[in-house]
């Protein structure tokens, strides 16, 4: 498990505060992969479910925790496997017909929504902002570079 600093923590748990809605230092289990997403973790919510013990969609609506509780979880996102950039990279390759680092801006929408952990027409609409060139394509050595520096 990794260790963080003291001052990685003090920073962890004041943006943990700020998602604390009602005042007793406890978010909602439902919050959580928010807090982890804004803490520099991008866990799936197949990870993150694993990581709450496969909630029940009751308990994840109302079941709350405290910091003390949460850290261990960070900690257990932290250390899960992350994809690099050539990753990525060689993944949207596959879809680069013409061999010029290319993709068609509709099939990548396509791949964004139905592979994978699907995002929905408002997040691919976030991401694909000023990607796509006069033809439609999507130079995805590019594409990748902005969606890890996002």
């Amino acid at each position: 498990m990794a260790d963080f600093t003291a001052d990685q923590i003090e920073d962890f748990k004041e943006a943990f505060g700020l998602f604390d809605r009602i005042g007793d230092n406890q978010v909602a289990y439902s919050q959580i992969p928010d807090i982890m997403r804004a803490l520099g973790q991008n866990p799936t919510n197949k990870d993150v479910m694993k990581i709450l013990g496969n909630p029940s969609a009751e308990e994840l609506a109302n079941k709350r925790v405290n910091f003390d509780t949460f850290l261990p979880m960070l900690k257990t996102a932290h250390a899960l496997p992350k994809g690099t950039y050539d990753d990525y990279v060689e993944g949207l390759r596959v879809f680069d017909k013409e061999g010029n680092g290319t993709v068609m801006g509709a099939e990548l929408r396509i791949v964004l929504c139905t592979l994978g952990e699907k995002l929905n027409e408002q997040e691919i609409d976030s991401l694909m902002a000023g990607q796509e060139d006069d033809n439609g394509q999507v130079h995805y050595e590019a594409f990748v570079k902005h969606i890890m520096s996002v």
